[in-house]
């Protein structure tokens, strides 16, 4: 239903705008070239894998202290019961917490995430944007993000342009 009504409007904007000149970009191949990009992505998995492994570690640490506790429950007392079972849940939410904090929704990775890539695709958008401006584009268009585009000519591609003005071929 999605992709009817996005070939429909655009349909109708080509019919309304035959004048209007349009082009193509390939977000995903322009982004490969640009070697802050994939700096900024290393950069991004490096952090992630070690704010995981902070993370599992305190999943291991939650999952010893069960361990020992079922090994020990025989032995115990009500009260080292639950005292144990305190300090389970104790490193639980403090997993819980730790992930949160690292992969949440706001969490720092999405903020590392905008702090690195944003600058690049403002540069990006620049880019299309000066190109646009000079060649009267109405309309650019990603063909890397699922705008169900069925075929786009290579004479309309402006990516390789975009690159150049970037200062990577």
């Amino acid at each position: 239903m999605k992709k009817t009504m996005m070939i429909a409007l655009f349909a109708v904007a080509a019919m309304t705008a035959n004048a209007q000149k349009f082009a193509l970009i390939d977000m995903e191949y322009i982004l490969k070239n640009v070697p802050a990009y994939e700096r900024a992505n290393e950069q991004l998995n490096q952090v992630s894998k070690k704010w995981q492994a902070e993370v599992e570690a305190l999943n291991t640490e939650a999952s010893t202290l069960y361990k020992n506790y079922q090994n020990e429950v025989v032995f115990l007392s009500q009260e080292q019961k639950k005292a144990k079972q305190e300090a389970i849940m104790q490193k639980e939410k403090e997993a819980s917490d730790l992930k949160r904090k690292y992969f949440g929704p706001e969490g720092e990775l999405f903020k590392k995430r905008a702090s690195l890539m944003t600058p690049i695709q403002d540069e990006v958008y620049n880019a299309v944007k000066d190109i646009s401006d000079q060649r009267g584009y109405s309309l650019v268009v990603d063909r890397a993000a699922n705008a169900g585009i069925i075929y786009g000519s290579p004479k309309v591609d402006i990516s390789n342009e975009v690159l150049q003005k970037l200062g990577y071929q």
